[in-house]
């Protein structure tokens, strides 16, 4: 029988993303249900494993069924030239400093995702980094499972890359069509979902986290 994990949330990116990690393991990731009538728990923990940890065991103590196992993750992109910025801030980056790209703003450059928030962010990070040399930077994911309450495992996975001053590529979310795979030469937003899941953040956290559950699963 296949063992499902339920994640919190319901972003449709992270949720392929958990998917095709977790077909390979043998498990099914789903989404937790009536998650979109939960109040969300406030995300201040100053870490990724802060906040992944605050939500698994937030929503796990939610859960109609006290023993299903609670998936939650915190992600973001860290840039070194901005001081390891936006971090935990990632999905908030351009909110943060009330950031309001001019309409016309990206005509001119491509495609920067579907989502007005990841346009937003884009924008703003394509701002901060004008004329910066150092483009070095990287996805940074920690996963958290919880069951009643406490969190019983946890793991993480990075993936380096380079900041572009243009976006390329349509595929991904987030900041993926403005991250560079130096040794693939191109984007994350250009890459299959099978070569994405090989070495992305969330796909390296995931497979880390797969023995962990196969031991307390027996």
């Amino acid at each position: 029988m296949t063992l499902i994990i339920y994640a919190a949330t319901t972003n449709p990116g992270k949720l392929r993303d958990f998917s095709v990690a977790a077909d390979d393991g043998g498990f099914s990731v789903q989404p937790l249900p009536g998650l979109r009538e939960i109040p969300a728990p406030d995300e201040d923990a100053p870490t990724f494993a802060g906040n992944a940890r605050l939500k698994a065991e937030y929503y796990s103590r939610l859960a109609s069924d006290p023993s299903a196992l609670i998936l939650a993750d915190d992600s973001g992109l860290e840039v070194d030239a901005l001081r390891g910025a936006p971090g935990v801030r990632s999905a908030r980056y351009a909110q943060d400093a009330n950031y309001a790209p001019g309409p016309s703003s990206s005509a001119s450059l491509g495609w920067l995702g579907d989502d007005p928030v990841d346009i937003r962010n884009n924008l703003y990070l394509l701002d901060q980094m004008r004329d910066v040399a150092n483009r070095r930077a990287r996805y940074h994911c920690v996963l958290a499972v919880a069951r009643a309450g406490a969190t019983i495992l946890t793991a993480d996975g990075a993936v380096e890359g380079e900041i572009l001053s243009s976006p390329s590529g349509r595929g991904g979310f987030g900041y993926d069509p403005l991250f560079w795979l130096p040794d693939l030469g191109r984007t994350m937003a250009e890459i299959s979902l099978e070569e994405k899941h090989a070495l992305s953040h969330r796909g390296r956290a995931f497979r880390a986290l797969l023995p962990q559950l196969r031991q307390i699963l027996g």
